[in-house]
């Protein structure tokens, strides 16, 4: 079965339309990823993150034009944020539900003049090739790219949301979404990647890869959000680059499905940087949703702060795997990690694994992980004073993971997780925006 999936998948990839100036780069993401081993159980980082579901679908063909209707790009709406919007609708560029100034801020790989074209190049698959650990699923999304998106920012960038959103198919179709994002020295941006789907069952398959590079003083604030249905599977990757005094605070949101993967990295390149990163799981019913991250840290005098909370509910599984890399050259570090986790039922799982690897000697570093169960005496207290006890559960829930949220920035996004919360916890959303 996993040569035959891979088989299917060198396939598929050899049959996207190529970018001339791009052939050896996907020729190089074909050879690697055919001549990769696919993930088993005994491999360590996809040790409870089995393939099966993604091998049984084994889709054979792109993402295809569509008619639809208007309330499919309603999940993508982000109130405050119509006239800057990217919208995909199974991975190709939606000109009609796309706001104009979100089209004139980026640059589809296709549509590069000779500039740009460079500027890929130059940065195209570098971020991620920096991981020690290689992803053959990188590799995948290598060989097929036939088009991408460019987003250059030189200066100033108002908060900007690209989507990617499924449909409902018949037939198993794969979306190879791919980022890049250039930060120039002294450059703020806020961008907001959205993952999502309609309502009905989907025979889809993203493998999203996103590469970010923040120069000397630049600044991003980056949300990653998944809401797709819980038939859904996404493999993703995000890869960070971090020069001189940059600054990049990531805040990556998952609801899980039948298989959702995240890698991150972010690489301390050069001294002063700083890095935050958090983030909320949710899955329910037998959803999975693993995440893996890891901070390299190769500079003196860096940061990092690192923050995942997650709640499982019914037969839901979720994987955090969280690496802090300290470097030998990584003197003056200064590192924490924090992960927790409720678990609302007995049947809901959590494997859970952070970890330092320190090579420094004068670095100060923290990690640690907890899972625990609501609070029977906080529970009795609420419902003591006349709230049900399934509003309390839902408070206390909400409760757990809302310091994260309420520190976003924007409000937008704010108002945005605010009532998907309220239905994964399947109550009122009224209810929800009051404790918020």
């Amino acid at each position: 079965m996993p040569e035959l999936f891979q088989h299917q998948q060198s396939e598929l990839a050899a049959s996207t339309v190529k970018l001339p100036w791009l052939t050896a780069f996907n020729q190089r993401g074909a050879d690697a990823f055919r001549t990769a081993a696919l993930p088993t159980r005994k491999t360590e980082a996809w040790k409870y993150t089995p393939l099966t579901a993604l091998t049984r679908l084994a889709p054979q063909q792109c993402g295809q034009p569509v008619t639809y209707t208007n309330p499919l790009v309603a999940f993508a709406r982000i109130d405050g944020l119509h006239d800057h919007r990217l919208v995909f609708v199974n991975g190709i560029l939606d000109k009609q539900h796309s706001s104009a100034s979100a089209l004139a801020a980026v640059t589809l790989f296709s549509e590069a003049n000779a500039e740009q074209q460079a500027l890929i190049a130059q940065h195209l698959g570098h971020v991620a090739q920096q991981s020690e650990s290689p992803n053959l699923f990188t590799d995948l999304n290598d060989a097929a790219l036939s088009d991408g998106v460019l987003l250059h920012i030189r200066d100033h960038q108002p908060l900007l949301q690209i989507s990617w959103l499924t449909t409902s198919e018949a037939k198993p179709f794969t979306v190879f979404a791919r980022l890049l994002v250039v930060l120039e020295r002294h450059a703020q941006a806020a961008i907001v990647e959205h993952y999502g789907s309609d309502l009905s069952e989907q025979n889809s398959v993203t493998n999203a890869v996103t590469e970010i590079v923040i120069n000397d003083n630049a600044q991003l604030q980056h949300y990653r959000l998944q809401t797709m249905h819980s038939s859904a599977q996404h493999i993703g990757s995000c890869h960070v680059d971090l020069q001189r005094d940059a600054r990049y605070h990531g805040f990556h949101a998952g609801f899980g499905s039948t298989l959702c993967r995240n890698d991150l990295v972010v690489h301390h390149n050069q001294g002063g940087s700083h890095c935050q990163l958090d983030g909320i799981y949710v899955p329910q019913h037998d959803e999975l949703i693993d995440f893996h991250t890891c901070i390299e840290h190769r500079a003196a005098h860096c940061t990092s702060n690192e923050v995942f909370r997650g709640i499982m509910n019914d037969q839901a599984k979720a994987v955090f795997n969280g690496r802090i890399h300290i470097h030998p050259h990584a003197q003056k570090t200064l590192a924490e990690l924090s992960n927790k986790n409720l678990l609302l039922t007995p049947g809901a799982e959590i494997f859970t694994k952070p970890e330092l690897e320190i090579y420094a000697d004068d670095v100060k570093c923290a990690h640690g992980a907890t899972v625990a169960q609501l609070d029977n005496k906080a529970m009795f207290y609420l419902q003591s004073r006349g709230i049900s006890k399934a509003d309390a559960e839902v408070m206390l829930s909400f409760g757990f993971i809302n310091e994260l949220i309420e520190q976003l920035p924007d409000e937008a996004v704010r108002n945005l997780l605010r009532p998907m919360l309220a239905t994964r916890f399947d109550r009122d959303s009224s209810l929800t925006h009051d404790i918020g």
